[in-house]
């Protein structure tokens, strides 16, 4: 089968969650003999490194469009002036790489288009009903959106709300251009603003075990772990509630209880965590797993945000005892008390953590129930079969 695939960022390296969803889903379809062409937009120049490892797998072509700073500029500024276009859409939209998926479906004639976010729907507008294609909502950025203007500064308030009120209406009109929809968990599905929404595709991530493995060997450098990409908005939350809130109590139990807080881009507030008692902020690390097997307990406070915490999934992978809140363990479907402890609250969550340092047995005993778990539920061939089965479904 032909498949033009659409990505709003380079698939590689794998620092982002859309990033490492694309690339594994583009790992098992080319193994699957598909013939890949891939668009990926990028905001940054991709490296030698990248293109060689994303390369291999886009038989049909390989091309990307280096989206400039002035013409982001002005897309945002003609999405503010629009009535209900999204910034989201208006940021990552420009008529040149609208030319080049015009030109891609006429000269590869794919069999299917698959369409990795909402902010990416509207290159394909045009070609509702005509073109056999898929969507993947991937999560649901309304109502991230809607979270983070509840809780953000006030003078960012209206512009967040007008935004995430935009891509509401935006995520229910795009609906009606695809064929078929996928996304991450039962719990972003119904989030979407969409009578048919039941009919969405459930198409989890998975988790790459040959690489994620157990290090019990290592010394342990640091006592709790949360990681991400540190300028998304989300993870921003998390590790400042982490490290100003709920590691103080932590500390009442344990003096000197140590906090990493690793991954790429840390927003200004981040960095400043760093000044804190116990704190220490990495940035990027050229090899995650360094961080989870120098930790003893990681800890995911996610306040806001949507989808599937593929960090999450990394951590009981390396089997590390995890702490997590409702709202990521809604998407992960994981047992509380039994795979992970679960707590919405800052003593809650700080109990949670100090009683896992307290008592190794028990860290030990979760830690591998949990790896066990996400062996047995979560695997990238099985999830991305979910998508090859629509992709064949073209009636």
């Amino acid at each position: 089968m032909k498949i033009l695939v659409l990505l709003s960022r380079f698939p590689y390296p794998l620092d982002k969650g859309d990033k490492l969803r694309a690339y594994y889903q583009l790992q098992y379809l080319a193994g699957r003999g598909h013939e890949i062409c891939l668009l990926a937009l990028s905001d940054e120049a991709v490296s030698a490194e990248a293109l060689a490892a994303v390369g291999p797998l886009c038989r049909g072509g390989l091309h990307v469009h280096r989206l400039g700073r002035v013409a982001r500029g002005r897309g945002l500024a003609r999405a503010l002036a629009t009535a209900g276009r999204p910034l989201q859409v208006g940021y990552f939209y420009e008529k040149p790489a609208h030319r080049l998926v015009d030109k891609l479906l006429k000269d590869f004639r794919p069999d299917h288009v698959y369409c990795q976010l909402i902010r990416m729907a509207e290159y394909l507008r045009p070609y509702a009903s005509q073109v056999p294609m898929t969507l993947d909502y991937m999560d649901v950025f309304s109502a991230g959106m809607a979270r983070r203007a509840a809780t953000a500064p006030a003078w960012q308030r209206p512009v967040l709300a007008l935004e995430a009120s935009r891509l509401a209406a935006y995520e229910a009109e795009a609906f009606g251009w695809f064929r078929h929809h996928t996304i991450i968990s039962d719990q972003d599905r119904q989030l979407i603003p969409h009578a048919d929404k039941e009919t969405i595709a459930i198409v989890p991530n998975g988790i790459a075990l040959d690489y994620f493995q157990p290090r019990p060997l290592a010394p342990k450098t640091h006592d709790l772990l949360f990681c991400g990409n540190m300028g998304y908005h989300p993870n921003v939350d998390a590790a400042c509630w982490l490290a100003e809130e709920i590691l103080p109590l932590v500390q009442q139990r344990h003096p000197g209880a140590s906090l990493l807080v690793a991954g790429t881009s840390p927003a200004p507030r981040v960095q400043a965590l760093a000044r804190r008692p116990g704190v220490t902020v990495s940035g990027w690390l050229p090899d995650i797993r360094t961080a989870y097997a120098g930790a003893r307990v990681f800890v995911a406070p996610m306040r806001v945000g949507t989808g599937l915490q593929n960090k999450l999934l990394e951590a009981l992978a390396m089997q590390l005892p995890c702490v997590t809140t409702a709202l990521a363990n809604n998407a992960l479907r994981g047992t509380p008390g039994q795979h992970l402890l679960v707590a919405d609250t800052a003593p809650a969550l700080a109990e949670a953590l100090a009683s896992l340092l307290a008592d190794e047995a028990a860290a030990t005993r979760l830690a591998a129930a949990g790896r066990t778990f996400v062996a047995e539920t979560y695997d990238w061939a099985a999830a991305t079969a979910r998508l090859e089965n629509l992709f064949r479904d073209n009636c």
